[in-house]
């Protein structure tokens, strides 16, 4: 029988449509006091926590809109997410997903006036009423990071534990200089990822959609001792 943790982890999305039901201060900061226990090398805790909300979060909303309006606007990515050339299967995953999620939303193939505009949508945070961005010293190490790693999927799955969703965002290293100056970072300080929080919009199609993932089988290499148990 599934326990509540495995309830919270497999029942979570990558929300893309919110209500605007507000969330209490003391639940985000119960959530991110729970995520804390995440470990990390020589705990070092390495995570740092940007909430937004309200008149900063719409400020911020605007000016990334405003920018991405400006001719020859290119934003400054605070890291390379993805590879510059990519292979196999992960060029086939991506495009899988990027297929399946226009096609919830309605959105044909070629319709690039429509793609943009919910690319756009990331940057809004979905509709969400509460913005979060997760940080760290950009002294650090790759260690580092993967301890970040732990600490955000902790605080997705703490959200799930108290009916939030959430929506871990990439779309906003591209924009590292706007976010960096909006939220007053040190100079030292490096962003991540974005992430949205809220309650899901139960009427948008595109909250019903749910990414594929592949079978242990093709992840896993068990590496088992003679007498181990089977």
């Amino acid at each position: 029988m599934p326990n509540d943790v495995d309830a919270a982890i497999t029942g979570r999305r990558a929300v893309r449509a919110f209500l605007q039901d507000p969330v209490p201060l003391a639940l985000i900061q119960h959530i991110l006091a729970v995520a804390s226990r995440a470990p990390s090398g020589g705990n070092l805790q390495p995570w740092k926590v940007h909430v937004i909300t309200g008149g900063p979060k719409a400020r911020l909303e605007r000016t990334l809109a405003a920018a991405l309006a400006t001719p020859g606007y290119r934003g400054k990515p605070a890291y390379p997410y993805y590879p510059d050339r990519w292979f196999e299967p992960y060029d086939s995953r991506r495009r899988d997903i990027a297929r399946r999620l226009y096609a919830a939303l309605g959105i044909g193939r070629r319709d690039v006036i429509a793609m943009r505009r919910a690319e756009a949508r990331n940057l809004e945070f979905f509709g969400a009423p509460v913005g979060l961005f997760f940080c760290t010293d950009r002294r650090l190490e790759a260690g580092s990071w993967l301890d970040m790693g732990m600490f955000v999927g902790n605080v997705m799955t703490a959200a799930r534990g108290h009916g939030l969703d959430t929506c871990p965002q990439a779309s906003f290293i591209s924009h590292h200089d706007i976010v960096a100056r909006h939220l007053g970072l040190a100079e030292e300080e490096i962003m991540l990822c974005g992430m949205a929080l809220g309650y899901r919009d139960p009427d948008r199609p595109e909250n019903a959609f749910e990414s594929p993932r592949a079978p242990p089988s093709d992840f896993v290499t068990v590496h088992a001792g003679y007498g181990d148990a089977e």
